[in-house]
């Protein structure tokens, strides 16, 4: 059913990683096409051994393509996604616009999977802060129901794309050698800093990257009592989000209970071990498709409460990684019926 395959935004950092994950694994398929801007119509990629031209995005290129990943902007996403639904093909979203469209289920398979029987052509993968934050809360959330969220999150400059990961290499080189740099990806510098906003001013002193994970969290869950209380900041590491996280629930847990729940949920790697100073960093989990956690202590300040910290791949399953999994959920479930 879904044998002729599309990546929009292809040539782009993770398309580049949505091509390597379906490569390694092994995602059936009869034809794949690769789809860019203009600008990069006529490059050359290579895809299992065989040369391929990527073909512009224009609403022709659609025709005859069952399923696409698209890893483009938002007003890019918005235009294309309704061309290639009129052809018959099922669209998987990486882009911000479709998130919140009541139409379109927000999913992380290992989250809320059955929310895939409800598309109309159109699935939206989250936010990548939100995505790695709700596989951590997903288990909690089972045994004890989640009531409060409480998450300080540390975003690498990948999130910004290729020019923030440049801007703080260059900028860090720059400012060692006591020159001056002239910033492009971020309103502040990046190097040897920490930048507190990341996003617009959306909502009564919250930034637009922290209403996504307000909005985004309740939608996943279909659970709109969740209360979420986000601080979203920019550092200068190259890859990796990493989340202080404290959950409050209606049950209580114990530190030991919540990290066997961590450690039996598929898709968390737990690493916490403090008296041998062994805990997730972003150095050791990039190029990892997984959720991983540490630091897992009760709240002294709360009855109810666990506190975590919470590290992932931000360019993986914060965003290519995810939107695969939804395509072989997709695939899967065809294939059940």
């Amino acid at each position: 059913m879904y044998e002729n395959i599309g990546i929009v935004g292809a040539t782009g950092a993770v398309g580049s990683i949505i091509r390597q994950l379906l490569e390694e694994r092994n995602f059936p398929y009869k034809t794949i096409t690769f789809l860019a801007s203009k600008r990069s119509a006529g490059t050359k990629l290579t895809f299992k051994g065989e040369e391929h031209t990527v073909v512009e995005l224009t609403p022709d290129a659609f025709t005859g393509l069952d399923l696409v990943i698209g890893s483009t902007p938002d007003e890019t996403a918005k235009e294309f996604a309704p061309w290639a639904i009129e052809r018959g093909c099922v669209v998987i979203d990486e882009s911000g616009y479709w998130r919140m469209d009541e139409t379109v289920p927000l999913i992380v398979p290992e989250v809320n999977p059955e929310a895939i029987k409800n598309h109309k052509g159109l699935i939206s993968s989250p936010n990548c802060s939100t995505t790695q934050m709700v596989v951590a809360m997903k288990p909690l959330h089972a045994a004890a129901k989640i009531r409060r969220v409480v998450v300080s999150t540390y975003q690498a400059t990948s999130g910004a794309g290729v020019a923030g990961q440049a801007e703080l290499i260059d900028s860090s080189r720059a400012s060692l050698d006591g020159h001056e740099y002239s910033r492009k990806a971020f309103a502040h510098p990046i190097a040897f800093n920490l930048i507190p906003q990341i996003g617009s001013l959306k909502h009564e002193g919250y930034t637009s990257e922290e209403m996504k994970m307000v909005y985004e969290t309740r939608k996943i869950f279909g659970d709109e009592s969740i209360q979420v209380c986000p601080t979203c900041v920019r550092v200068p590491v190259t890859n990796c989000h990493s989340e202080s996280i404290l959950v409050e629930t209606e049950k209580p847990l114990t530190a030991a209970e919540a990290t066997q729940l961590f450690r039996d949920f598929p898709g968390i790697t737990v690493i916490d071990d403090l008296a041998n100073s062994q805990y997730p960093m972003p150095l050791g989990c990039s190029g990892d498709d997984g959720v991983f956690v540490g630091r897992i202590r009760k709240d002294l300040s709360c009855e109810n409460g666990i506190a975590f910290w919470c590290v992932s791949d931000n360019l993986r399953k914060g965003a290519a990684t995810n939107a695969v999994q939804i395509a072989e959920l997709l695939v899967n479930s065809a294939a059940a019926v």
